[in-house]
């Protein structure tokens, strides 16, 4: 038996797919699994054993062209599957699975590509907007939160979809390749201390009002170099800005700095990410993709909510805490803030003392080991 998972969304998205593979391997025992992902995010599933090969999309360069997409869909034709299950409703995803040519075709589907599915569910860890429209012709705008989360939804395509019996759920997983970790133990030696604890910071996130206030941000900073710590700033190329602008708000002097604060920003793989988070004793992030990585690390985590809902996406481990705002508003979904002479009052509301409290908490209790050498979490969800 041949089977197709497709999942062509976020880096989030990707990693939070991830519990349902072993389930898919044991159900489907000697079939051939093949995974296919946006190229960019391949180093999040390159070492999962649970698929037999990883198949790539360039969504953004060479197959975003309509005559080439045409051709990757021929060439999915060719591979024969027996079984594909799509896990993102978008059109990019639908389409390829429903032209997949496969007997049994299940998962996530927008509507018109939905008459190719066997079955299609509907994902209840998505949150969306009812009412408004034209001249409020909807009526109020609201904002409905998912009400289950995204690991449970996908898995409810394996329970509802392919009737498989699932009695046990799994973590998530990512597994650095050898080259990723070779990288990171070679930095580690030249750019850390071995006689302090490394706390990772990431301030950037990909909707402005998921992004806690860079002062908060140089503050929890600033307190934990006064502790003894050490701070790795992390994010992609595009969180250069936000990071310039967290280091230019705290208030450790240049010196101090020079030995305590190390900035990878825009410069680690996916890959090096996770094997760089196995090492730190905290992770202090938004709620982006690079805390789902934090989570697959084993790295106890803090991190903030603002907009967005706490259902469906929060971090799924036990070793971690969630500060969600307390504004009337929370959440709104929205990527701006609409209340404009309020601005982010969500994330003004988060202090950077009750975020200092939790990081303390957590290192207290893991004594302030690196992820490497913490047990796998107990449970999946997080306090709060």
């Amino acid at each position: 038996m041949k089977i197709l998972i497709i999942n062509l969304m976020h880096l989030g998205d990707l990693m939070l797919m991830t519990p349902i593979l072993p389930l898919i391997r044991k159900e489907y025992e000697g079939a051939e699994i093949d995974l296919l992902v946006d190229r960019k995010l391949k180093d999040l599933v390159s070492e999962n054993p649970n698929i037999d090969r990883l198949l790539t999309l360039d969504k953004k360069g060479v197959d975003n062209k309509p005559l080439n997409f045409l051709r990757f869909i021929e060439q999915i034709r060719k591979m024969k599957f027996d079984l594909v299950i799509n896990c993102h409703r978008n059109e990019r995803a639908s389409s390829i699975a429903a032209f997949s040519g496969a007997k049994h075709i299940v998962g996530y589907s927008k509507p018109f590509f939905s008459l190719f599915f066997e079955s299609v569910i509907n994902n209840e860890a998505v949150a969306h907007h009812i009412g408004s429209g034209p001249f409020g012709l909807f009526g109020e705008k609201k904002y409905k939160p998912g009400w289950v989360h995204q690991v449970a939804s996908y898995t409810d395509i394996l329970t509802k979809c392919l009737k498989v019996k699932v009695e046990t759920s799994e973590g998530l997983f990512m597994k650095p390749h050898k080259k990723a970790i070779e990288n990171i133990e070679k930095l580690y030696k030249e750019k850390f201390d071995p006689n302090k604890k490394t706390v990772a910071l990431n301030v950037g996130a990909s909707w402005e009002t998921k992004r806690w206030i860079f002062s908060y941000f140089a503050e929890v900073a600033d307190a934990l170099i006064a502790e003894g710590f050490t701070i790795a700033f992390l994010g992609g190329d595009m969180d250069r800005g936000f990071v310039r602008e967290t280091v230019n708000c705290m208030k450790t002097d240049k010196a101090t700095q020079e030995k305590s604060v190390v900035t990878l920003t825009g410069k680690l793989t996916l890959a090096e990410v996770a094997a760089f988070l196995a090492k730190t004793s905290l992770f202090i992030t938004t709620d982006s993709g690079p805390m789902h990585i934090g989570v697959a690390a084993n790295v106890p985590i803090v991190t903030m909510f603002g907009a967005s809902p706490v259902p469906g996406f929060y971090p799924y481990t036990d070793k971690a805490v969630l500060i969600a705002a307390k504004t009337p508003c929370h959440p709104c979904g929205e990527h701006t803030c609409p209340k404009q002479e309020e601005n982010f009052a969500c994330m003004k509301n988060i202090t950077a003392a009750e975020v200092l409290d939790a990081a303390h908490y957590l290192l207290e209790k893991y004594e302030g080991k690196p992820a490497e050498a913490l047990p796998p979490p107990k449970s999946f969800t997080p306090e709060f």
